[in-house]
């Protein structure tokens, strides 16, 4: 059976449930997940009036996120993506609420909130999980995959668009810890969804199912170090999956930096209200919504190169830059919204050259692999930024990272290997099975 999908390929109607089914876990998940990475910096900064100390928070969700991202490859493969997804949202449901309980309880003590967000940060990062069943759904839905990828990116876009703000406005109305019980319930919601409208058969194959490596038995222990090093010596061999996660590495560094440490702090300052922090990245929610709505109805006809390029230049160091600048909330709302619209294009790209280039039976150690390394800057991104704005001062760390992030993007442009990016979507990589 071949991986690339027909439009002219018969579906019935089950498929597009299920497909739609799943857009709306992740959309219902990824809500609740945005709202409290507003609701948990805003609680720290307020509560201790440290940016450092924001930063250290951030640092212990993302690290061990990560490292299971690196990790937990063999573990999705063993157990299969599909019950993984729904244990790993059901956990991640239960360690949330525990947050509002604990803080209703008068217990919530900022080491404990480090080992909660810490421990729910090692959850979601079985994330590939859900990310390896949209191939499989899509196929099964006769749906183009750039058009799949374009319209799973514009549905979480939609999640950030929906998620920031109602965490502003809930902030403003209740308190930071309230927003918490949401994010619980979104996970739950998510997971019954997947449990009960999602398919086990859109799963790529569990290791149970592959032909072994070898014959000779192995241990547990040495089965699962084989088929780590399987997945990262796919993705060190290959240039253009290389490269993408060297871009993404250094921009999600900078991104958690201005998202986790240097809006807040701008908000505080600048402003005093919840209700601007919501804003700001709702604005930026509903361009990159729109983005990506545009490229998943033009993307099989766009060159995927040139829009993945000038959505990264444009989208990402103008924000910094506006900041810098900025005193008052328009023009931050403006630039945040163009950087959305331009942004749109960088996800789906993304997505589908991965799906096209990587085997199916080896998406979720391999895709494990590229998201660890691309995410390995987020956990530092919070700490260099609060101690960023503490040493320099917001506005000159702002500028810092802007001009960083501006020499980054220039990559695509520059360097050959990026041109492959364009003839993986012209000639995209068949697996049979």
């Amino acid at each position: 059976m071949n991986a690339v999908v027909e439009a002219s390929q018969p579906v019935d109607h089950r498929s597009r449930v299920a497909l739609w089914a799943y857009l709306l876990a992740e959309v219902v998940s990824t809500t609740g997940t945005r709202m409290s990475m507003v609701a948990i910096p805003w609680f720290v900064l307020t509560t201790t009036g440290s940016a450092a100390t924001t930063g250290v928070v951030a640092f212990a969700e993302t690290l061990p996120y990560v490292v299971v991202l690196a990790l937990g490859g063999p573990v999705v493969d063993r157990f299969g993506a599909w019950r993984v997804a729904i244990v790993a949202g059901i956990t991640a449901a239960a360690l949330v609420g525990a947050v509002p309980a604990l803080y209703a309880a008068g217990a919530l003590h900022l080491g404990v909130l480090v080992v909660l967000v810490a421990t729910v940060g090692a959850v979601r990062g079985l994330e590939t999980s859900t990310y390896v069943l949209l191939p499989g759904l899509a196929e099964k839905a006769a749906m183009p995959l750039t058009r799949a990828t374009g319209l799973h990116d514009g549905m979480n876009r939609t999640a950030g668009m929906l998620g920031v703000p109602l965490a502003g406005v809930l902030i403003a109305v209740s308190s930071a810890p309230a927003v918490l019980v949401v994010d619980a319930a979104s996970f739950l919601v998510a997971a019954l969804l997947l449990g009960l409208l999602v398919p086990r058969t859109s799963q790529p194959p569990t290791r149970d199912d592959e032909v072994a490596l070898d014959d000779v038995p192995q241990s547990r222990v040495r089965a699962y170090v084989a088929e780590l090093r399987e997945g990262f010596g796919f993705l060190m061999r290959d240039r253009m999956l290389v490269a993408i996660a060297v871009l993404v590495l250094v921009t999600n560094l900078l991104d958690q930096a201005y998202s986790a440490v240097m809006v807040p702090v701008w908000v505080h300052d600048e402003l005093g209200s919840p209700l601007a922090l919501g804003l700001i990245g709702g604005v930026f929610g509903v361009g990159a919504v729109v983005g990506s709505s545009v490229f998943a109805w033009l993307g099989p006809r766009l060159p995927r190169r040139r829009s993945f390029a000038w959505g990264f230049l444009v989208g990402g160091a103008p924000r910094f830059v506006v900041l810098a600048l900025a005193v008052v909330l328009p023009p931050v709302l403006a630039v945040s919204l163009v950087a959305g619209l331009a942004v749109g294009a960088i996800n789906p790209a993304l997505a589908a050259t991965e799906y096209e280039r990587i085997p199916r039976h080896l998406q979720a150690r391999v895709i494990g692999a590229l998201a660890a390394v691309a995410m390995a800057g987020i956990p530092v991104g919070g700490l260099l930024g609060g101690l960023a704005v503490e040493r320099l001062g917001l506005d000159v760390a702002l500028l810092v990272f802007g001009g960083v992030y501006l020499a980054t993007t220039l990559a695509p442009f520059v360097f050959p290997v990026w041109r492959e990016m364009d003839r993986t979507a012209e000639n995209p990589v068949t697996v049979d099975s």
